[in-house]
């Protein structure tokens, strides 16, 4: 696979500016100058790796919808437009809302004072429309509940305020979005956002940006598949998962820089992030991260960090560039969440026609399962440390590893000419592994007492969960 060079990433870096949710304060402020510099990023990064994956996004700005009637709400609680049980469809409109909400879970939940909301079953078509929000808790697009869908095209969104996602989806509802160009600047809005309850959203082509702290492109408490987009986040994340839910990226540009936080519970800066927060937002079990062709450049930190939950993380051909030196590809490892000494992350990792560059740390109360199969190929060290938690390698189908430093593992399956010890020394349950054998070995069980598992053991090479049960959706009260 063809990597981003330190010259072609010199772009973002220059044009650029942890937790995943941050402290809602204020904040009513222009998104023009930040958007200017997320757009010039995500051109240059384009045009400086011609060669790589290529999407079908087209960028839009506010001036290239065609609008001929604007519907204003500046009433904190309130919505613009509302599809209540009812099928309503708008296009060529521009939809504005001020105004704050002071109930953060009627907003989070149930889509208190987003800008445009469905709810009860409703569907609502949209197309050619301009969504600019500027209060805090001011969603742009809201589905809340079973049976709610909303199919939005061709449109352009921007929020400004403290948690107001792009595109927010809650108690098993439905978005479909093509084509859209989203740009958010508070804290805690995630351009493509989900909360309790979670549900379905289905995103092809566009343009996706946020810049503030504690604001990844997606958030996902649902079941969340992208394709053909690009994405760009300033100051979070690119991706955050969170409890037994699911992302999936196909053919999706990714640029992450994640330098800011606004707590203490993890020291880490990363590009994905999969964890459990235990605040009940998301049901506890096996989660799951897709990456099919793309790239996914980081420029601060580690690629992959997993904490307190069990995911299944699969890579399919995906250009990875981490742009940090001192990061690593990935980081199993308690944080603080949890309780000590059980928090760890239970990593199974699929890789097929793959590259990977970069070392991978597992802390004694995690574990990793790597399969790396079908001519994948991985450069670096696992526990170059030393001995630490459970680490199972299997390679098969061609795939490579080329050592970078002395690596320590649990278990080992290859073929004899699978590992390059390049002068070092792999140790597998204590002992060296001699270079041009063959070895068998047996994958690390994943335990997990998260809902829908019973506290039961699943053999790591069985598909995960991924997000296909999100508990009980929560009923909006006196509803």
């Amino acid at each position: 696979m063809k990597f981003l060079s330190k010259k072609s990433t010199a772009v973002i870096l220059a044009a650029l500016m942890a937790l995943p949710l941050a402290a809602c304060g204020n904040q009513k402020s222009s998104t023009e100058a930040t958007v200017a510099t997320i757009d010039e990023a995500v051109h240059s990064t384009a045009a400086s790796t011609a060669d790589q994956a290529k999407s079908s996004a087209k960028k839009l700005t506010e001036a290239d919808v065609n609008t001929t009637q604007t519907i204003e709400n500046t009433t904190g609680g309130e919505h613009a437009i509302t599809a209540d049980g009812e099928k309503a469809s708008y296009s060529n409109v521009k939809v504005v809302k001020s105004g704050d909400s002071s109930e953060n879970d009627e907003a989070d939940f149930y889509g208190d004072n987003a800008t445009i909301f469905a709810t009860n079953a409703g569907t609502l078509d949209l197309s050619e429309i301009v969504v600019k929000s500027d209060g805090k808790h001011a969603n742009g697009v809201f589905s809340y509940g079973e049976g709610t869908t909303v199919n939005i095209k061709d449109s352009y969104i921007e929020t400004a305020g403290n948690c107001s996602g792009g595109l927010m989806t809650t108690g098993g509802g439905t978005m479909n979005a093509t084509d859209l160009t989203i740009n958010t600047s508070g804290n805690s809005s995630a351009a493509i956002r989900s909360d309790r309850g979670g549900g379905t959203v289905n995103v092809s082509g566009g343009y996706y940006t946020t810049s503030g702290t504690g604001s990844p492109v997606i958030y996902s408490t649902a079941d969340i598949t992208v394709s053909d987009a690009e994405m760009a986040s300033t100051a979070s994340q690119g991706v955050v998962v969170e409890g037994k839910n699911s992302v999936t990226l196909n053919n999706v540009n990714l640029n992450a820089d994640n330098n800011k936080k606004n707590s203490n519970k993890s020291s880490w800066y990363q590009a994905v992030m999969i964890y459990q927060s235990m605040s009940g937002d998301a049901a506890e079990g096996t989660s799951s991260f897709t990456m099919n062709g793309g790239t996914l450049t980081n420029e601060n930190g580690d690629i992959f960090f997993v904490n307190n939950t069990a995911t299944d993380i699969s890579l399919t051909g995906a250009t990875i560039t981490n742009n940090d030196t001192e990061g690593v590809f990935l980081r199993a490892a308690a944080a603080g969440w949890g309780s000590e000494g059980k928090n760890g992350g239970q990593v199974t990792m699929k890789t097929k026609q793959q590259t990977i560059n970069g070392d991978m740390v597992v802390d004694d109360v995690s574990h990793l399962n790597l399969y790396l199969s079908e001519n994948s190929v991985y450069k670096g060290a696992i526990n170059s440390s030393g001995q630490a938690g459970e680490v199972y390698v299997d390679l098969s189908g061609g795939a490579k590893w080329t050592l970078t430093s002395d690596s320590y593992i649990t278990s080992l399956a290859c073929d004899a000419d699978s590992i390059d010890l390049n002068g070092h020394t792999l140790y597998v349950n204590g002992k060296a592994y001699t270079a041009g054998t063959a070895s068998t070995g047996e994958a690390i069980a994943v335990v997990s007492t998260g809902s829908g598992h019973g506290g039961g053991s699943t053999p790591p090479d069985q598909p995960g969960e991924g997000g296909s049960d999100h508990g009980t959706p929560p009923e909006k009260p006196n509803n």
